[in-house]
């Protein structure tokens, strides 16, 4: 079980670079621009992977979202031609919120040191 948690994490990590220079690269979409893939969470058999990213403007995540998702099919194949796996997993991606929420945290605690 250990070593299949291994290869999975190696083949997220695979993942999210491989992306990342796709959407680099190869998108010429306006609404996918300053994109930056913050992790990619793969199932056990590999059939979907949830992409998590971040963008600079807050205000364009739906938009960015919307044309992640509707580029997803011309990622993944791309995906299959770079990675050497049996079946390259259908993609979902998700705006990542950890950052937003890592900040609020930060805005929380600079406020109870302000007050000490």
């Amino acid at each position: 079980m250990i070593i299949k948690n291994i290869k999975i994490e190696r083949l997220n990590h695979t993942f999210q670079e491989e992306i990342s220079k796709i959407l680099m690269t190869e998108i010429k979409d306006e609404d996918i621009s300053f994109v930056t893939i913050t992790g990619v969470d793969t199932t056990s058999d590999l059939s979907y992977a949830k992409v998590y990213f971040t963008v600079l403007s807050e205000e364009k995540k739906d938009i960015t979202t919307e044309a992640l998702n509707g580029a997803a099919p011309f990622i993944r194949g791309k995906l299959s031609e770079r990675v050497e796996i049996r079946h390259t997993p259908e993609l979902k991606f998700i705006y990542d919120t950890s950052i937003a929420y890592g900040e609020h945290i930060e805005e929380i605690i600079d406020k109870i040191n302000q007050k000490q």
